[in-house]
């Protein structure tokens, strides 16, 4: 170095990258507790561990590693102990939140439940559920106060009619999403139940699939019914110009506490294809997902980090071998997709499509629908991902026979738009990660709304959520009540919620608008919801297609003072 040359500042040492715990990096050492036990012992073998020994011996011979952890793999939560506040949610240990009983979560992927599965699961709610029966917003059935002892008779009950709980909750492939309308809708572009079936059949229950970094949820229809954005993948109908129908692939959707919507990959996908095609998707997952941080564990943000393109590459180099086609994006519309009132099928036939208040029905109530849906149609019945039911092929001079009796049964075919737009999830009742309750509060909102506002005509989507984890879908709701504990003006801590506003999917994709310090009490909501509706149909104006406005449009544009 000569003496007019500076000296070289060191290079600091490259700073070591951060292990993500991808199984693709080489390492599968378990970077935290939920890995550790999963690398322990498969979930799924958990099932012959809850019939031979703990449904013998009782709750208090199961460790807690297969109590909090495994069981899920076969569709069992413990729920949460009766009278513990939502304030004491995140500061009492497991055992302390765990009751001695089980929420029992039943498949109906795409929807679809036969007479017979129908009474199956209405026989199970009533003599080991106390006549408890949920439809979530995953099109599946779930039951409370099931006890370990029951559980081999129920899995009897339940798989000698087709139905199953292998790998409704865990860290799995959950439940797949299709049209409640499959097959019989006049406007669909492809029937997707031969994929969900192929799927299921080849998949579902396979170790190769069991242990991934987080849940992984699909949905798979050939209409954009069934919130395509907010899935891990997505298959939806498009019609190719040269290949004709198949599916729009959309990879990365997921909401929670880090809400992103999917993208697409631009590539089409054949009926055939679709589980190929899947497990290449859950594939990538498995093997390149952030395993080390559960908040960070979803597939939405290797997404995030890849990108679509890199997506798309990877999966047909190294999971299927060969390029997908191109395709067409999905043709969005303005209709709506909640599958509400009487509708006629393409076979001249009518489905009826009722609301029900958070999904809320019983053992009761399901045996009664099963009946009018055997006397007056064919026996099919349908569940939605917007926790609605249906029934299908009612001949026309039976449809006021059945909306009579579906009416009867508290299940609106003509709804107001309350009723019909509202969401909510299992709540304080049941959940332990729950802050506030939902289902009760959400009903009562409605009926108030109902009577303060008879006239009120517009789709209005209420979505009611009981943590930050957003099972009800708080970010895409038109309203979306997000549960906590604020303090009233007596200074109190009270239930409540935090808003947002301005949520959808479809034509108008978009997450909700977080409004600064917009928080109310629980006691308030319905007065709240008063203000701001009546407030939007006061200031809507139309759209160039001389529709009116929608509220999320309203909600986006407005100042924030008009939506408080």
């Amino acid at each position: 170095m000569t003496d007019t040359q500076p000296a070289r500042t060191p290079r600091k040492p490259a700073r070591a990258q951060k292990a993500t715990g991808a199984w693709a990096d080489g390492d599968r050492t378990p970077l935290n507790p939920n890995e550790v036990f999963k690398q322990a012992d498969d979930g799924l073998n958990v099932r012959q561990r809850i019939e031979e020994v703990y449904a013998k011996d009782g709750f208090d011979s199961i460790p807690g590693d297969d109590l909090r952890g495994r069981m899920r793999w076969w569709g069992l939560y413990t729920q949460r102990k009766p009278g513990i506040d939502g304030g004491k949610t995140a500061t009492l240990a497991p055992e302390e939140l765990d009751d001695r009983y089980f929420m029992l979560r039943v498949r109906s992927d795409g929807g679809a439940l036969s007479l017979e599965q129908l009474r199956a699961i209405a026989s199970v709610s009533n003599d080991f559920a106390r006549g408890t029966a949920d439809i979530s917003d995953r099109q599946n059935i779930q039951l409370h106060w099931v006890e370990v002892e029951a559980m081999p008779e129920i899995w009897r009950r339940l798989e000698a009619v087709g139905l199953s709980s292998t790998e409704a909750c865990g860290d799995t492939p959950r439940v797949i999403l299709g049209s409640p309308v499959a097959g019989i809708a006049a406007d669909e572009v492809i029937d997707g139940t031969p994929a969900i079936e192929a799927i299921l059949e080849r998949y579902i229950g396979d170790p190769q699939f069991s242990n991934l970094p987080r849940k992984f949820k699909t949905a798979i229809s050939g209409l954009p019914d069934i919130g395509h954005e907010i899935n891990d993948v997505s298959f939806v109908g498009v019609v190719h110009p040269e290949h004709g129908p198949g599916f729009d692939l959309w990879v990365g959707g997921g909401l929670s506490t880090n809400p992103m919507l999917g993208q697409r990959l631009g590539a089409w996908v054949s009926l055939e294809d679709v589980p190929e095609v899947w497990a290449g998707v859950i594939g990538i997952f498995r093997d390149h997902g952030y395993r080390r941080l559960r908040n960070r564990a979803r597939l939405k943000f290797l997404m995030a980090d890849w990108g679509p393109e890199k997506f798309r590459q990877v999966l047909q180099d190294d999971y299927l071998g060969r390029a997908l086609p191109d395709g067409p994006p999905v043709v969005l519309g303005g209709r709506r997709y909640d599958h509400v009132g009487i509708h006629r099928q393409k076979d001249g036939l009518s489905w009826i499509g009722t609301a029900l208040v958070g999904g809320r029905v019983s053992g009761d109530i399901l045996h009664a629908v099963a009946d009018l849906a055997e006397t007056h149609a064919s026996g099919r019945v349908r569940l939605t991902p917007h926790q609605k039911l249906l029934v299908l092929d009612v001949p026309d001079e039976h449809v006021e026979t059945v909306v009579a009796g579906l009416e009867a049964l508290g299940l609106q075919p003509r709804p107001s738009e309350f009723r019909r737009g509202v969401m909510a999830c299992t709540g304080l009742e049941y959940c332990k990660l729950a802050i506030v309750e939902t289902k009760a509060r959400a009903a009562q909102v409605v009926a108030e709304l109902e009577e303060r506002l008879p006239t009120f005509d517009a789709p209005l989507t209420m979505h009611v959520n009981g943590c930050p984890n957003s099972c009800a879908r708080t970010q895409i709701a038109d309203i979306g009540l997000k549960g906590m504990v604020v303090t009233n003006e007596a200074g109190e801590s009270v239930e409540g919620f935090q808003v947002h506003l301005g949520g959808s999917l479809g034509a108008e994709a978009g997450l909700s608008r977080k409004t600064r310090g917009l928080k109310i009490t629980a006691d308030e909501l319905t007065d709240y919801v008063e203000r701001v509706a009546t407030r939007y149909t006061e200031q809507r104006v139309a759209t160039p297609a001389g529709s009116p406005e929608s509220f999320a449009s309203w909600a986006r544009r407005v100042d924030e003072d008009e939506l408080r």
